[in-house]
C-alpha cells in the first residue's frame, strides 16, 4: 500500500496481492485516523462478502475466487474499544457483468485498488445494538 495526504484527504493505492481491509486498518492506525469516509475502486481476485441476517444476528458469507472489477467499495472507518474499525461495503462484477455485493469481509487485490480515505474532525465510536437488538455494531455518539 502506498499513500499520499492532501489535506484532509487520503490518496491511497492498494497493490496486486495486497488486501484491502488489512491495509486500511494499517493506514487508520499509522495516520492514526479517528473517523473517515472510504470510497473507491479497483481490481480482485478473492473476495469475501456477506448479508447481515438480523433474526440470526450473524453474517452470511459469499465468496468469490475469480478475476473481479470492484465497481465500488464504501465505508466508514471508526473506533472500538479504541481500536481501529472498518465498515466497509463492496460491489463487483464478473467477466459477464453481473455484480455482487455485501458487507465486506477480505478483498486481494488482482490489479490496483484506488481508495479516497477522508478524514474527519474528531471520533466516531461504535458500541453493540443493545436497545433495539440488531446485535450490530453502530455509532456510539
Amino acid at each position: 500500500m502506498k499513500y499520499r495526504r492532501l489535506g484532509s484527504v487520503y490518496a491511497v493505492r492498494i497493490d496486486r496481492g495486497e488486501e484491502v481491509m488489512a491495509s486500511l486498518l494499517e493506514l487508520e492506525e499509522r495516520e492514526k485516523i479517528r473517523a473517515a469516509i472510504v470510497e473507491g475502486l479497483g481490481a480482485a481476485d478473492h473476495v469475501k462478502f456477506g448479508v447481515y441476517d438480523v433474526e440470526r444476528q450473524q453474517f452470511d458469507a459469499t465468496q468469490k475466487d475469480e478475476p473481479l472489477e470492484i465497481t465500488s467499495i464504501t465505508g466508514s472507518m471508526t473506533r472500538q474499544d479504541g481500536k481501529p474499525y472498518l465498515h466497509l461495503h463492496i460491489t463487483v462484477a464478473d467477466r459477464s457483468g453481473n455484480a455482487f455485493g455485501g458487507h465486506l469481509n477480505e478483498a486481494r487485490i488482482s490489479g490496483t485498488c484506488e481508495l479516497f480515505v477522508t478524514a474527519l474532525d474528531g471520533e466516531i465510536g461504535r458500541r453493540k445494538d443493545d436497545f433495539s437488538g440488531t446485535g450490530l455494531n453502530v455509532f456510539d455518539f
